[in-house]
């Protein structure tokens, strides 16, 4: 009888309850939530999401098998159920690199698989940079390295594509303050009344819900569009790009040999507009030993058909090569 071939599982996995969750006082501000889903036994691996300043959900721990991993997912600073909400104070790259080793001490954790998709690429490849040897490796989507470039683009360019939505987004500012829609926002996301600050997060968050997939979606767009869910974007976005994400220029890209030793799967939108494939495709320049997988039919979100099916095929295939 001729074997038959192998196909790994391109499916999400059911839904799933953690068996543990708490929270870990990072400072006189800061608290951070956290949970662990999964086998309690198996190979670790970090879930980190978008934004900066997107927070977590329950399916996110679709990703991966659990009975095969140890799921680990956290909201960052500001970020979703961390608190305080929205806040920037003491909310840098180099703070968050030190929560998640902070959080891997508390857990116990030797070495994890770091996930991350948009801004969580910048995260993971910012922290496996800084401590190489705690990496079992990535799956990164969506790539974004956060370079004044890709600041830019997203602030104008992607009115190449969705214009109606970068001119509701524009527009929500007074034409004088236009040519610096960054600081414009800023300004606004940044002030302490509510009256203020939540308009300003629903339209910046709205316009990246907008044209975050490759077909319209009154989900996606819905979900950006909430309190919580478009204030800590927002304001935490803006924030980072504000100040070149705290670290220097190019930085990402300069220190990926430090991770070429280790496994990696890209998975990138062929029209994903929020963080265009040029970015990808460097990075994959820069790593050639990194499996880079370009999916035909898909912009930017994680939950578009062919983006979830190439990342639990990359958690499946990471179950053997750490």
């Amino acid at each position: 009888m001729a074997d038959i071939p192998y196909k790994p599982r391109t499916e999400l996995y059911p839904e799933i309850e953690p068996y543990s969750a708490g929270t870990l006082k990072l400072d006189g501000v800061h608290t951070l939530y956290w949970e662990q889903s999964g086998n309690p036994e198996g190979a670790p691996v970090l879930f980190l999401h978008g934004g900066p300043g997107a927070g977590a959900s329950p399916a996110h721990r679709r990703f991966f098998d659990p009975a095969h991993y140890r799921i680990v997912i956290f909201d960052q600073r500001g970020a979703g159920r961390s608190t305080p909400l929205g806040e920037l104070r003491d909310n840098t790259t180099p703070r968050l690199i030190a929560d998640i080793e902070r959080l891997r001490g508390h857990l116990g954790i030797e070495r994890w698989l770091a996930f991350g998709g948009s801004w969580g690429s910048t995260l993971a490849l910012a922290y496996g940079e800084a401590h190489p040897g705690r990496c079992a490796g990535f799956v990164l989507r969506g790539v974004f390295l956060c370079r004044r470039s890709e600041i830019e683009w997203f602030l104008y360019g992607l009115r190449s594509f969705f214009p109606e939505a970068w001119r509701t987004f524009a527009e929500f500012v007074p034409p004088a303050e236009r040519g610096d829609l960054l600081a414009a926002y800023y300004q606004r996301l940044a002030d302490p009344d509510p009256g203020v600050h939540l308009p300003a997060a629903r339209a910046w968050s709205t316009y990246e819900g907008m044209c975050s997939t490759l077909l319209p979606s009154p989900e996606t767009v819905a979900h950006f569009a909430g309190d919580s869910v478009s204030l800590g974007l927002a304001r935490i976005e803006a924030h980072y790009f504000t100040h070149d994400i705290f670290l220097p220029p190019d930085a990402l890209l300069a220190n990926v040999g430090r991770l070429r030793h280790l496994p990696c799967v890209i998975v990138q939108g062929r029209y994903d507009a929020v963080c265009p494939i040029v970015t990808a495709d460097e990075l994959a320049r820069a790593w050639p030993e990194a499996e880079y997988v370009v999916v035909p039919a898909a912009g930017h979100s994680a939950w578009e058909p062919g983006i979830s099916a190439e990342l639990v095929r990359a958690t499946e295939k990471m179950k053997t090569r750490r």
